[in-house]
């Protein structure tokens, strides 16, 4: 029996799921950091409004790496921060 596509996608993001929360987080911490709200993010020619910053934040928006590069750049953010969990 084969598995449907739609299954191994729904699969796949669930698997990722811990690290795009991850990711989130980071970004909502940087920003409060900086006294940004996530408007004035959007704002900052990262191309994006602002409920989709509140989705990636909020892990609920999966996003191309370019994006996530220009998040970081508006943030004077080094990308590999995103992945580093706040103790």
């Amino acid at each position: 029996m084969a598995i449907k596509p739609q299954n191994i996608l729904k699969k796949m993001q669930n698997n990722f799921k811990e690290i795009y929360i991850q990711i989130g987080n980071s970004i909502r911490d940087k920003r409060k950091e900086r006294g940004l709200t996530q408007q004035q993010l959007a704002d900052k020619d990262v191309k994006l409004d602002r409920s989709k910053i509140s989705d990636i934040e909020n892990g609920k928006e999966d996003f191309h790496f370019f994006t996530l590069l220009k998040i970081c750049e508006a943030l004077n953010m080094n990308i590999k921060d995103v992945f580093t969990e706040k103790k």
